[in-house]
């Protein structure tokens, strides 16, 4: 079996004391014990979380591969020219971002990143009332002992028409991509919309946010070809973010693949 996980992980926010604490953070994600785990809201040299490369640091504590995609770049609650800005993918390490990680304990045969179509502005007269974030998704197709699986992870609007719009152009992409593929991710969409708008399963039914008393599924996990639930996912509270994470074990090769 293989076990996968997707994070939404508030930037490492603790419930608790409201503070980042980055080796907090890897404990709470080893403590999955993912085979692969999707990270979203991750900082990358965020003074909010004393300056620290959360993905790294969550990859050497889980002896993973890893990967981290900025969907922004700069301080993301600075203004002027080290302020917030959308990542170009170019940046150096060094340039703080704030956006998604992916984790595999696998060896990764190839990545593949991508920029989605950002929402906005919109204008009320010469005011500007309202601007998306930047998006962005990173694959990895992964060596697992059953053989080679394509996870993807992405954070997908807020909005929820344009959400919509991002996940039908994302697994658009997605068909060049080999199967069979699970994407994980924050979607922002609730329940079993995802599935349905896409044709792809849905590997895990379980509410995570908000995370105290979660009444929403918010964070899916997505399959496309030969790749299925081992058992029921489960949706624990780490202590950190406002998200719960989810965690399923799957295998592949057994049962009927569907191709989208």
């Amino acid at each position: 079996m293989i076990r996968l996980a997707t994070f939404n992980v508030q930037h490492g926010r603790s419930r608790a004391d409201g503070r980042v604490d980055a080796a907090r953070l890897a404990r709470a994600v080893v403590s999955l014990d993912a085979d692969v785990v999707g990270l979203q809201e991750v900082d990358r040299g965020q003074r909010r979380s004393g300056g620290s490369d959360l993905a790294r640091e969550v990859a050497e504590a889980a002896g993973a591969h890893y990967a981290y995609v900025p969907a922004l770049a700069g301080q993301v609650a600075g203004h002027g020219p080290l302020g917030r800005r959308r990542a170009r993918g170019d940046e150096a390490e060094q340039v703080p971002g704030y956006g998604i990680a992916l984790l595999s304990r696998y060896p990764v045969r190839a990545w593949y990143r991508l920029r989605l179509p950002v929402a906005g502005p919109w204008l009320f007269g010469r005011v500007q009332v309202w601007r998306d974030e930047p998006r962005a998704a990173l694959a990895a197709v992964v060596d697992t002992p059953e053989g080679p699986l394509t996870v993807v992870t992405t954070h997908l609007s807020s909005w929820r028409r344009w959400n919509r719009v991002q996940l039908r152009w994302l697994v658009r992409w997605l068909r060049r991509v080999p199967r069979p593929v699970v994407l994980l991710g924050d979607l922002n969409i609730r329940g079993r919309i995802p599935a349905e708008s896409t044709g792809w399963r849905a590997l895990a039914r379980v509410d995570t946010y908000p995370v105290g008393k979660p009444s929403i599924q918010i964070d899916h996990v997505l399959a496309d070809g030969d790749v299925h639930a081992a058992g029921p996912a489960r949706a624990p509270d780490l202590g950190v973010s406002d998200h719960r994470a989810v965690v399923v074990d799957v295998t592949l090769g057994d049962g009927d693949a569907r191709e989208g």
